[in-house]
């Protein structure tokens, strides 16, 4: 019995309950969920219900619990419930039903904790979003990271989501850029405003070799020859951005050009920027003032009123955020996800202004999420792009596990101070070392199985007993709703940190029950059942590893 199925038998024991004391209250397994006690004598799971429940029906939570408790105990797979204190109900499974969990997780393997919580949901997730100007760094690392695992996790719980990654490939920093790589190309003395670090040389480098008439071009016309090198450049910058985040394991549905968004329609009509003032306008949000376009974000929110452009007709970065808005909206998404960086608070109150001058609900319909940055000791400059720490050195340092789970076990808005050496250990200090060598566990001991002829042809939960056994498979029941709590609060280190407890559960487990016989015993049904029970642990350790983009390695 897991815990949510647990949950439901008290819904409706407390439906029963209420109904009978003639009380119009609606009871929900949000209402009746059980945590595990802290004092595993305690039982294995306790609920409050009656605490919650007792005032509201007119009655005290003891005489309420008694009433539970009675009902509870006839529960198929409970061994007895129990009133603790002013009115705590303790609940303690029959080892054959707490057994049971081992089975299914084996049965169900891949698709244990995966659940249907958020079933319906079209989510739009954009993160990462740097500008294709130069290689990302260890900012970029993070929000990398997070966005990702977040991604894995809403699916999990059953959204549909689109990861999407914005390309600023239009305006002021583009040009800058261009004009960079073009001097590098030509050997030109570099522009006082130019990008610094080695990469532009590289670019440039390639530039040359693949426009080779390049030279002659920009004697003839500058801007023509300008425009190629900033389009080749960019292409094959975006390409290296590309591939850095493959081989950092994180997947990009959509990458989303801005400047399709100033581009005229196909024929011939609008922008979507234009057509985006033309909506809102048509909605009451936008206004003519100064010679600007304005759009009135204060009726929602923001500290002031925008400007969408001024008389030089040139659209601001705020233009193209409300058009970018609108085509997520237009392409059927109903939450709109931004993970955005640490210097990005501002954003909060634009974005939030935009939904609802587009008419989405801001309290629903957009979720603005602000990332901390991250120190990292022992990490070294980039020597090409000079003055930051690129994420592909830091691949080469640490491998993408350790940065995956590290950056993905601490809550977004927590400033990080990380020690690159520890990320390096193969020690139980090291939560992502812990944690695969757990999984590396289970693997030997299905090895090991193998080769003295223990298999999983026999189950006997009712023989799971060792106190280490049922901790053990209560951490497995939790999964479920480890996953779902995770997806619903936009907060995948909440896996992180269950796989750790799941380890050590199962270190604990792995050093007091054996899965092999000792000596010349006979193999028994008991060891044929641990063996589901050590199976069922590796599965949902891959599992849960899985959610955070990490491997689960068989060998350590």
């Amino acid at each position: 019995m897991t815990p949510q199925e647990l949950a439901s038998a008290l819904a409706r024991i407390l439906t029963d309950i209420v109904a009978a004391r003639g009380a119009d209250i609606e009871v929900t397994e949000q209402d009746t969920q059980v945590e595990r006690p802290k004092n595993r004598e305690h039982g294995d799971w306790a609920s409050n219900a009656a605490m919650k429940f007792a005032k509201r029906i007119g009655t005290n939570p003891r005489e309420l619990a008694e009433e539970i408790v009675a009902r509870t105990a006839e529960i198929d797979g409970v061994a007895k419930a129990e009133i603790a204190g002013p009115g705590f109900i303790n609940i303690t499974l029959d080892a054959a039903s707490a057994g049971e969990t081992a089975r299914r997780v084996v049965e169900q393997g891949e698709a244990y904790g995966r659940g249907d919580a958020l079933a319906g949901q079209h989510i739009n997730l954009e993160f990462v979003s740097a500008n294709p100007t130069g290689p990302l760094h260890m900012g970029h690392t993070r929000w990398a990271a997070l966005g990702d695992s977040t991604a894995r996790v809403l699916r999990a719980a059953g959204a549909e989501v689109t990861s999407e990654y914005y390309i600023n490939d239009a305006g002021a920093q583009m040009d800058k850029f261009g004009r960079s790589v073009l001097a590098a190309a030509l050997g030109e003395d570099a522009p006082e405003d130019a990008y610094p670090g080695e990469y532009i040389q590289s670019l440039g480098a390639r530039v040359r070799e693949q426009i080779p008439g390049l030279a002659e071009l920009a004697a003839n016309d500058r801007a023509a020859a300008l425009e190629q090198a900033q389009e080749l450049a960019y292409q094959l910058q975006l390409a290296e951005i590309q591939d850095s985040l493959e081989r950092f394991n994180v997947h990009f549905d959509v990458f989303f050009s801005e400047r399709t968004l100033h581009a005229p329609a196909e024929d011939g009509g609008k922008s979507p920027i234009e057509a985006a003032i033309d909506r809102l306008r048509e909605q009451g949000h936008v206004f003519d003032e100064d010679d600007a376009v304005w759009v009135r974000t204060t009726d929602f929110g923001d500290d002031k009123d925008r400007v969408f452009t001024r008389g030089n007709g040139i659209y601001t970065y705020f233009a193209a955020d409300a058009a970018y808005y609108l085509s997520k909206m237009d392409r059927g998404f109903g939450e709109k996800i931004y993970l955005l960086g640490a210097d990005h608070h501002g954003y909060i109150g634009r974005l939030t202004a935009i939904a609802g001058a587009a008419g989405d609900n801001i309290e629903t319909d957009i979720t603005v999420l602000i990332g901390q940055l991250v120190n990292l000791n022992g990490a070294r400059l980039s020597k090409r792009a000079g003055n930051i720490i690129e994420l592909d050195d830091l691949l080469e340092w640490l491998g993408s596990d350790a940065l995956r789970y590290w950056l993905a076990r601490y809550p977004a808005d927590s400033p990080l101070a990380l020690d690159g050496e520890k990320l390096r250990s193969r020690t139980n200090d090291n939560p992502v070392f812990y944690v695969q060598y757990a999984h590396a566990r289970t693997c030997a001991v299905d090895r090991n199985a193998a080769a003295a002829g223990v298999d999983r042809s026999a189950f006997a939960p009712e023989l799971l007993t060792h106190p280490t056994e049922a901790d053990l498979l209560g951490k497995l029941q939790q999964y479920p709703g480890i996953v779902a709590g995770a997806a619903e609060l936009r907060e995948p280190h909440r896996i992180a940190r269950f796989l750790e407890e799941l380890a050590a559960a199962y270190h604990r487990w792995y050093d007091n029950c054996r899965v092999i016989p000792m000596g010349e015993e006979p193999v028994e049904d008991l060891h044929r059942t641990r063996l589901w029970l050590n199976d069922a642990a590796g599965q949902v350790l891959r599992n849960g590893l899985d959610l955070l983009g990490v491997s689960a390695p068989e060998r350590l």
